[in-house]
This record gives structure tokens, C-alpha cells and sequence, in this order.
């Protein structure tokens, strides 16, 4: 009979540096990843009966916040005071175009915000203004 001598195994793989290898590939793909900013804020809209159609002219959205803060166009403004909502909104408009505007108020936003909004559209002669809401169930 004769015995195998097993003290010569054969050539083993290091493991040690192909963990290094993808451990180091996988930190780089991390890094390098661009992630999709979320613009949208979430509003919780309140609640009517009655549906409007949707309007097909280009229209500014005014989305105000449950914290107050107000964004024209998904874009935030510095503050929710009048003269800064005012001068946003010459800025969108071109001459004397008047586009609609809808106000997409946060239920639970305080009231003054959205009356000062309302007061910059009425002071600045907007005449087609709507406030969106969802259907009740």
C-alpha cells in the first residue's frame, strides 16, 4: 500500500488582496455615483368636491409648506415675505402676460402664508388663480 503525502497541497489563492481589489471598487462606485436630488416638496393638499379641469396654458405654481416656507416653480424663495414674493414672480412673468397661477397650500400651513400670497397676485392684477386640493373620499 502506499500512503499519499499531502505536505504539498498546491499552489493556494490569496485572498486578502481580491478582497482589498473589490472592497476598493466598491468605495469607488460609491463615490462616483450621482445620486437623483428630489426636488418635489410633499404637500399635503386639503381635501374638495368638486374637480377642475386642468388648464392647457403654461401656469406658475406657488407651493407653500406646512413649515411656511414658499416655493415658486420648485424653486425656494429666501423668505415668505411679500417684497420677496413679488419680486420672484416678476421675474417669471414676461411683460404684461398675466399666465394662471395655482396655489398648492399644505393643509396644515398657517393662513397668513397663503393671504400673503394672495395679496402679492391681487396687488400685481393676476386674475386667473386656483388653489388645488384632491378629491374627498
Amino acid at each position: 500500500m502506499k500512503f499519499h503525502n499531502d505536505s504539498n497541497p498546491g499552489p493556494k489563492l490569496n485572498m486578502t488582496s481580491l478582497i482589498d481589489v473589490v472592497f476598493l471598487l466598491l468605495i469607488f462606485f460609491m463615490v462616483t455615483t450621482t445620486f437623483e436630488k428630489q426636488a418635489k416638496l410633499k404637500i399635503q393638499l386639503p381635501e374638495a368636491t368638486q374637480k377642475v379641469n386642468p388648464q392647457s396654458q403654461q401656469q406658475v405654481v406657488i407651493s407653500i409648506s406646512q413649515k411656511g416656507s414658499i416655493y415658486i416653480n420648485n424653486n425656494e424663495l429666501l423668505n415668505s415675505k411679500y417684497d420677496s414674493i413679488a419680486s420672484s414672480l416678476k421675474q417669471i412673468i414676461k411683460g404684461d402676460e398675466k399666465p394662471p397661477i395655482v396655489i398648492r397650500a399644505d393643509a396644515d400651513a398657517a393662513h397668513k402664508h397663503v393671504v400673503t400670497v394672495m395679496d402679492v397676485l391681487a396687488d400685481m392684477s393676476f386674475t386667473s388663480v386656483s388653489i388645488a386640493t384632491t378629491p374627498s373620499q
